[in-house]
């Protein structure tokens, strides 16, 4: 589940992210009640079964069924706001007409691996490859902007990727943070979140998130709270 609005005095509205239908806005009854029949079970970043009416506008969530609450992750502030990161995202592509999917199955993904194993990469890894999912994936072989072989030196969303010097504008960008981004777009995810922090992780990590951001059209809120120390 990525996150609840409330609904009335006693119900919220689960916004759901599913494998079939993309995400899903669902009314859970009741909820907000002391004696709930819910409990616990339908709480953002739990992984649910959940069987629904469907409503015109909004389903109503009928029946739900823990399958993971990600205890590890919750007992853990760093990797709460790495989750937090990875579930505003996936909500704000939602917005977008998000299909669901690889991408919904790449969340359930990350959340578990951070359920076993921090990483200091994984949020960057994460975005990129969503990126990828999305048709954004950044040139990173050649200049972005006149074709060029680089050497590479700058990044810049708009135009499309990395940029040599004679066209270099937007971020700096250094050699060890371009094979860290090409690495995790180009599926070699387990090396990238076995990375130790470094500047090159936090190099990668914003680069992701700016070009995560111009390509939503919003600011990411619960990335301010990261620690890119």
């Amino acid at each position: 589940m990525l996150r609840t609005t409330k609904l009335g005095e006693a119900d919220r509205i689960a916004h759901l992210a599913t494998d079939r239908r993309g995400r899903v806005r669902a009314v859970v009854k009741g909820v907000r009640k002391t004696k709930s029949r819910w409990g616990s079970r339908l709480e953002p970043m739990s992984h649910v079964s959940v069987l629904c009416w469907e409503g015109r506008d909004l389903d109503v969530v009928t029946q739900a069924e823990t399958i993971d609450h990600f205890r590890a992750i919750r007992e853990d502030l760093d990797r709460m706001v790495k989750a937090a990161v990875l579930l505003e995202v996936a909500d704000r592509l939602g917005l977008d007409g998000w299909e669901g999917g690889q991408t919904y199955r790449m969340l359930v993904g990350a959340l578990r691996f951070l359920s076993q194993q921090d990483s200091a990469a994984l949020v960057g890894a994460f975005l990129w490859r969503l990126l990828a999912e999305e048709g954004f994936a950044p040139v990173l072989d050649r200049c972005a902007a006149c074709g060029g072989p680089g050497p590479l030196v700058a990044f810049e969303a708009a135009v499309g990727g990395a940029l040599c010097r004679r066209c270099r504008q937007g971020t700096p960008l250094s050699g060890e943070a371009l094979v860290l981004i090409a690495s995790a777009l180009g599926g070699r995810l387990t090396d990238v979140l076995r990375e130790p922090p470094s500047r090159a992780v936090t190099e990668m990590e914003t680069l992701a998130t700016r070009t995560m951001e111009a390509h939503i059209e919003r600011r990411l809120r619960s990335v301010g709270v990261l620690d890119r120390g």
